[in-house]
């Protein structure tokens, strides 16, 4: 059941709610993505998220970016990627996670069929697609022969393609080189499973932030201390000229949306 609002989205729900433009025009300034993991909408947030029309095209009226979760667990058919594009502005990104049977199941090894329907399906986001996460399971330790298939990913569809490795051998300079040489990015991850986690790494032009909620993954709210040192992080890849991405994936209480729309709120004070 979806906890009671807190007090600091229900100061947003107070002022005025801001109207789509001012929305877009906020958030195309800086290269910044802001967003979820997933678009459900809990009956207790409804009015965050007013008008007419399916939970996703609700949602693209406060939000640019989504993170689709539900591809890690069963695959989608291509016209089901055209639908969503087709359902929000043109300004707005999604990125996709990698299905578990290719990240956990063959651990990125002899699954070539696999990443061919994947990219396939994922094509019917056109050009909304901005992303492809590939989270690994914590017991992956890095090796050499775990990069093609992210770089054929990279290759296959001209988008970024960042990792959220969880073994601490993925944090060596060595491998950050390796990254950074390939043009795969590294996500930012909170909880930082290794020194240095915390942090975007690797190469190419997405600095991607996962936000699982801390100290109690997916259930924590963040507060406005952690939100506002998040917003510092991400204006110094921004700084860089790095587009970037914050996902908020604490959705296990309904956390994800109002940690969202407070950045956002924060990003906008700082007139960014």
């Amino acid at each position: 059941m979806s906890p009671c609002l807190p007090d600091a989205a229900a100061d947003i729900m107070a002022r005025d709610l801001l109207s789509k433009d001012d929305v877009d025009g906020a958030m195309t300034i800086g290269q910044r993505k802001v967003g979820t993991a997933g678009w459900a909408i809990a009956s207790a947030q409804a009015d965050l998220f007013l008008g007419q029309g399916t939970h996703l095209e609700r949602y693209a009226r406060r939000f640019n970016a989504v993170e689709i979760n539900s591809s890690f667990y069963r695959p989608h058919r291509r016209t089901t990627y055209q639908r969503w594009a087709a359902s929000v502005p043109a300004d707005f990104r999604f990125s996709v996670k990698l299905p578990k049977a290719v990240t956990h199941d063959h651990r990125l090894v002899d699954c070539d069929d696999l990443v061919s329907r994947f990219v396939e399906d994922v094509r019917g986001l056109g050009d909304k697609l901005g992303a492809v996460l590939v989270q690994l399971p914590p017991s992956l330790a890095f090796a050499q022969d775990l990069l093609p298939l992210m770089e054929r990913l990279h290759d296959a569809l001209g988008i970024s393609v960042l990792c959220e490795p969880r073994h601490v051998s993925w944090f060596a300079p060595r491998v950050e080189a390796t990254l950074a040489e390939m043009g795969i990015g590294r996500v930012a991850a909170d909880p930082s499973p290794a020194p240095g986690a915390d942090r975007p790494g690797g190469g190419g032009r997405i600095a991607y932030f996962r936000l699982h909620g801390a100290p109690r993954t997916y259930w924590s709210r963040y507060e406005r201390a952690a939100l506002e040192a998040w917003s510092a992080a991400a204006m110094a890849e921004i700084a860089k000229d790095q587009e970037t991405w914050v996902i908020f994936d604490n959705t296990a209480a309904g956390f994800a949306p109002e940690n969202a729309l407070e950045l956002q709120a924060l990003f906008q004070q700082m007139n960014v």
